[in-house]
């Protein structure tokens, strides 16, 4: 029996004797199949032709990221705190020199994951480091690996101790979470949002989807719910889902442009274009 990861999105399967008929993420229309068709691999394979890059990305923030991108090329982030680190999201490949380098900065005390395109290998992670992987229970039919390391959690915020909140503000998914940390950005919060709301090239600002890659619009009223869900907590950085997309400044102002410029160009008020 084998875990069998789509090369897609870089999800893992529940063992099965053959390679399953279907990858459920990458056929719901948030998502995509892959160009040659679906395709699939293990985890020994991903080893044998990737590597993580791991870097600092301010006092207390680590980035992992793997090379050649694998999947759909998010990153991972740690947050360093003083009662235990919290990964971020997640990335497919962990092998040894992964967890040797986590541990040496201090292992990590819990797993939060924004949303199901970024479950990749989360079961394999949460027995490597004994750890809860909490997912918003609104998003639990999307698990395609059960496992009791996994823990749902239901409401609007959860406590992680420590100034870390995690938020839901749905959106992409039903059970879309970001994750605030008070402490970060030297104290003026930082918000590390996966692609619920997802750092744009300029990099002053976020767009809000249902669908990236089928550039599907989310409705007025679901954007308004995203960033009423974030106001009552300060943050001045937002850290999205890939490397380099990062508002370094002022974060909470832009967020409130950008879902104004969203709700705007929806409603058909927008600058002429000639």
């Amino acid at each position: 029996m084998t875990h069998y990861i789509c090369t897609t999105c870089g999800i893992q399967y529940a063992a099965t004797e053959k390679p399953p008929e279907h990858c459920l993420i990458c056929e719901d229309e948030r998502q995509y199949i892959g160009w040659e068709g679906q395709r699939w691999t293990t985890l020994e394979a991903v080893r044998e032709r990737h590597h993580n890059i791991i870097r600092t990305l301010e006092p207390n923030l680590t980035g992992l990221r793997t090379e050649p991108k694998f999947g759909i090329g998010q990153q991972a982030l740690l947050v360093q705190a003083p009662g235990g680190n919290i990964l971020w999201d997640c990335i497919t490949l962990l092998d040894d020199v992964t967890i040797a380098a986590i541990q040496a900065l201090g292992g990590i005390s819990a797993i939060a994951i924004s949303h199901p395109h970024y479950y990749s290998t989360i079961v394999e992670w949460g027995h490597a480091f004994d750890v809860p992987v909490y997912i918003h229970t609104d998003d639990r039919q999307w698990v395609m690996r059960p496992d009791s390391s996994i823990v749902f959690w239901e409401g609007e915020t959860k406590s992680l101790g420590q100034g870390l909140t995690l938020i839901r503000c749905g959106g992409h998914f039903l059970g879309g979470t970001v994750l605030h940390w008070a402490a970060g950005t030297e104290g003026r919060g930082t918000l590390l949002s996966g692609d619920i709301l997802q750092v744009i090239p300029d990099r002053r600002y976020v767009s809000f989807m249902y669908s990236y890659p089928n550039l599907i619009p989310l409705p007025a009223a679901t954007v308004r719910q995203i960033v009423a869900a974030i106001d009552p907590y300060p943050f001045d950085r937002i850290y999205g889902a890939f490397s380099g997309l990062v508002v370094k400044a002022d974060a909470k102002a832009g967020v409130a442009y950008s879902a104004e410029r969203y709700i705007n160009a929806l409603e058909g008020v927008f600058p002429e274009t000639g």
